[in-house]
């Protein structure tokens, strides 16, 4: 590893531990993010020949330019999708579309509502995908837990249950669709054989997190009267439908399609918008004002898509200097073989940087059998989907699910990793403990 390349990556474990240590230095972790970014990619430039070295010496710049500009054109999609999905589920939220959704969830018992959440937010991510269903979860919480405490545990089993339910769908997580986009997964395989790990690693943690939680709510805080709303329920239901419908769609729209999924959503935003217009044509202007989608856009939280764009952005370093493969390589070297041990180490890496450049390198490191672990469904792809997933729910910002929440419920990495993390640990190591007896007993 060059001289370069250290201070690379030292800057970027620094900028990690600022990040982490937000709570006490008082800086804003998107703006350490945005400043991590800018300086790893500008130590890059100071000899990038060294990088390139097959590339001619008065095209590397332009070179350089070309792939600042595909990683942004990856980052920007996955920041789209996000603002169009956040847009979407405020839309619906302001005009009082989750009314049902909380009606349904609604229990004075702080436990059953632990439960319900757990399981709501497992097979929803399966459906939609973890990064919406958090936003969803998140917005239908907000109505019914006002304590900021209780409200906390209930936030980070958003986290671990979106990304455990993500693992196990072949459009759950971005790591799996892009392995089941290669095809080293396939639709039945990974239902049929990740489906019981993925609920072990979500049902473990909402059992430790739920002895934490006793008694009931009061009852005028969790049945908070339903928002005025100058809408029809008729009107109410439409936009409910249009919204989480067209959520749900926009996978098939990409299949149908194969545009990249934030064209999808920017589909649904704008059938959304402008049917929430056409109902308000014959409302009270100042009355609606405030819900149009022109003003609900300025309340999204861009701190957290700065954040994101940073975050995304220094990981591209790390991926174009060849350190995350060169670790790839190393644990390939170190644990030859024992694939659990591998994706485990993996799944605890995800945690702390991004798993989509973790896995994008392993799918280019080892290549596809025609038999054994490495073949479709082997046990290293399988383990590769869960542990990619599921091991991002560690650390707070091991998953764009974790980002998002993070953002939204503003909390810190600090209380995540003190509180939450030994959590995740156990339920992750009681997933892969539960497919090694898949593998032993029935496949």
């Amino acid at each position: 590893m060059s001289t370069l390349t250290i201070c690379i990556v030292a800057v970027f474990v620094t900028g990690y531990l600022c990040i982490a240590l937000e709570s006490l230095t008082k800086v804003n972790k998107a703006a350490i993010a945005l400043l991590m970014c800018v300086f790893c990619w500008t130590l890059l430039m100071i000899d990038p020949y060294s990088y390139y070295p097959m590339i001619e010496s008065g095209g590397v710049i332009h070179h350089i330019a070309e792939v600042i500009e595909h990683h942004l054109g990856d980052a920007g999609g996955t920041l789209f999708f996000l603002m169009g999905a956040m847009t979407i589920v405020e839309i619906v939220d302001t005009n009082g579309g989750f009314n049902f959704v909380r009606d349904t969830m609604k229990t004075r018992s702080k436990r059953k509502l632990l439960w319900r959440v757990a399981f709501m937010t497992f097979f929803l991510s399966a459906i939609l995908d973890n990064l919406t269903t958090s936003i969803v979860m998140i917005m239908v919480l907000r109505k019914l837990v006002q304590e900021r405490e209780d409200r906390l545990i209930y936030a980070a089993l958003v986290v671990i249950s979106a990304n455990s339910g993500g693992a196990f769908s072949p459009i759950g997580d971005v790591t799996t669709i892009m392995l089941w986009i290669k095809g080293v997964i396939t639709t039945q395989g990974v239902l049929s054989e990740i489906f019981i790990p993925s609920l072990i690693s979500m049902v473990i943690p909402a059992f430790i997190l739920s002895m934490q939680l006793e008694g009931k709510f009061d009852k005028a805080q969790n049945l908070p009267a339903a928002e005025i709303s100058q809408f029809t329920k008729v009107q109410r239901n439409i936009i409910f439908w249009l919204g989480v419908g067209g959520l749900v769609f926009v996978p098939i729209f990409k299949t149908i399609t194969h545009l990249p999924p934030f064209m999808g959503i920017l589909l649904v935003l704008g059938v959304l918008w402008t049917t929430t217009e056409i109902f308000h044509y014959n409302t009270a202007e100042d009355d609606t004002m405030a819900k149009r989608v022109s003003d609900i856009l300025s309340r999204i939280d861009l701190s957290t898509i700065m954040f994101f764009l940073g975050i995304l952005m220094a990981v591209a370093v790390l991926q174009e200097v060849g350190v995350l493969t060169m670790l790839g390589q190393g644990l390939n070297e170190a644990f030859a073989g024992n694939y659990y041990v591998i994706n485990g180490i993996i799944g605890v890496l995800s945690s702390i940087v991004d798993n989509v450049p973790l896995v994008a390198g392993c799918m280019g490191m080892y290549p596809v059998a025609a038999d054994g672990a490495m073949a479709v469904d082997g046990i290293f792809w399988q383990l590769l989907a869960y542990c990619a997933g599921v091991g991002g729910s560690m650390l707070i910002i091991g998953s764009a699910a974790g980002v998002v929440v993070m953002g939204l419920e503003k909390i810190t990495f600090g209380w995540y990793m003190k509180k939450i993390t030994w959590i995740v640990f156990v339920g992750y190591m009681a997933g892969i403990l539960c497919y090694w007896l898949e593998k032993a007993l029935f496949f």
